[in-house]
């Protein structure tokens, strides 16, 4: 029986994601609230959507961190989704420097309204973006794999992840000469800052390559 653990820890769209994961042929969604279901999980999902001050003293109060670093250890994979691979990094300035699961070297930063030439981007990004992957074999065989360049995905967030090392930067959107990191990996630990289960075909084919991992 294919089951997969959604760490629920009261920011996120559990639901959709759910129904997307059930498309996919998973037989069971167990949604995590404790520190024993995330660590016996084969199979984790970090959800989340909002401020990352939110997201991380979400995880506190329910006392998740420590139970997810040591699913990592495991070896068995991750994936955090939008907020949720925000707070796989260091930290973020989002209203103020909050610190993260660092499980990811880097900093989550305010997506800028300018480009360099003094033209406006509009804040939040809201919409769809075209793919740029890295094409590197050390990212081979990944959970982005069998897109094509330029697949479109669905986004949403005001804030972006600069990785401290591109190594660990699995594809980009371009904002108006902005590179945007929209998904991230490091060994078993994957980050996508859209949304796969509103990303239409391209998104529940992500999905489905993070289930068979």
């Amino acid at each position: 029986m294919l089951t997969v653990t959604v760490v629920d820890y009261g920011v996120g769209n559990l639901f959709s994601v759910r129904a997307a994961l059930e498309y996919c042929g998973v037989d069971k969604v167990i949604f995590a609230k404790t520190e024993s279901e995330i660590i016996n999980a084969d199979r984790l999902i970090l959800p989340g959507v909002g401020a990352f001050m939110d997201g991380m003293n979400g995880l506190k109060e329910m006392s998740l961190i420590d139970p997810i670093t040591r699913y990592v250890k495991t070896g068995n994979p991750i994936l955090g989704i939008c907020l949720g691979m925000q707070m796989l990094g260091t930290q973020s300035e989002e209203f103020g420097l909050h610190q993260g699961l660092n499980l990811i070297p880097g900093k989550v930063i305010k997506i800028s309204s300018e480009d360099i030439s003094g033209n406006s981007r509009k804040v939040p990004f809201v919409g769809w973006a075209e793919l740029h992957l890295n094409t590197s074999d050390k990212f081979k065989p990944n959970i982005l794999s069998d897109l094509s360049n330029k697949s479109a995905v669905y986004l949403v967030h005001s804030y972006h992840f600069v990785a401290e090392s591109e190594n660990h930067t699995l594809a980009y959107y371009d904002y108006y000469g902005l590179k945007v990191c929209a998904a991230i990996q490091r060994e078993n630990i994957i980050g996508v800052q859209f949304h796969p289960e509103k990303s239409s075909k391209a998104g529940l084919g992500i999905l489905k390559n993070f289930l068979s991992i």
